[in-house]
């Protein structure tokens, strides 16, 4: 557990300041798409069944990809309340909102194929359904000094947390709960606060987009890991990086949506 806790203060503040730097230059959608990659959650599983051995392992596994469900409903939910609220009751109701399927889908158990096409069904309806945004001349935003430094904090802190509750929790809730989305809402209220709903909607959008390559590593890893650890891990981030490299081309190939910047809501 000390390595995994090594790992999550390492890591986490490099991938939320990647992630956000990544916005500044390439747009909101990129940045959400690098959320998506399961450097988080990935590790946890890891070391979990390095120390509990791969059957605990693949229940966390089972558990991490049965929250894809609850990451579209956080995802689908926050595009669609900030449109009309600002960004601290749309993070409320969101994260509420994504604690509630959590609950729910702690009791339900579904098998792995059944639950992979759900999961990827669940992501394309998330796109299909997400509001659309007429284009418009996106004004220039003067960010303060202090705003990476407070994306970081924030998120490392709430991700150490959960680090500590998860033995705590089972196998399965420890699952759940690695996909709580801290770094997306870290980068998504930020988005929402500084540029409008519209930017919070394409980290959102990005993220749906990265997550096909999440819903593909969970299910070469749940199907691997009682073969051995080390191949499991090894085939799924190959899966991952190809369907990655997929969906960047994907929104490097789209057409962007631009706003104008409504005014600071904090």
């Amino acid at each position: 557990m000390g390595n995994t806790f090594i790992l999550k203060l390492v890591l986490t503040p490099a991938l939320i300041g990647a992630a956000s730097l990544a916005g500044r230059k390439w747009g909101h959608a990129v940045s959400g798409w690098m959320v998506a990659l399961p450097l988080t959650s990935g590790p946890v599983v890891f070391f979990i069944a390095l120390s509990h051995g791969a059957a605990f392992g693949l229940v966390t596994s089972l558990g991490i990809l049965s929250g894809g469900i609850s990451l579209a409903v956080f995802s689908l939910s926050y595009a669609w309340l900030a449109v009309f609220q600002k960004w601290p009751l749309t993070l409320f109701v969101s994260t509420a909102l994504f604690l509630a399927s959590t609950f729910v889908l702690k009791s339900i158990v579904i098998p792995l194929w059944p639950l992979f096409f759900l999961i990827v069904l669940s992501f394309a309806l998330t796109l299909r359904l997400m509001p659309r945004h007429v284009a418009g001349t996106a004004l220039p935003v003067s960010i303060p000094h202090w705003d990476l430094p407070a994306r970081v904090i924030i998120t490392t802190i709430f991700v150490l947390l959960l680090t500590e509750l998860a033995p705590f929790t089972g196998a399965r809730l420890a699952g759940l709960l690695s996909t709580l989305p801290i770094m997306t809402a870290t980068l998504t209220a930020f988005a929402h606060h500084q540029q409008g709903h519209v930017s919070a909607a394409e980290v959102l959008r990005g993220l749906v987009m990265g997550l096909f390559s999440f819903a593909g590593f969970y299910l070469v890893l749940s199907l691997l890991l009682p073969v051995g650890i080390a191949i499991a891990f090894i085939a799924a981030i190959l899966i991952a990086f190809v369907l990655q490299g997929i969906s960047l081309w994907v929104i490097q190939n789209r057409k962007p949506a631009q706003n104008t910047p409504l005014p600071p809501s904090l």
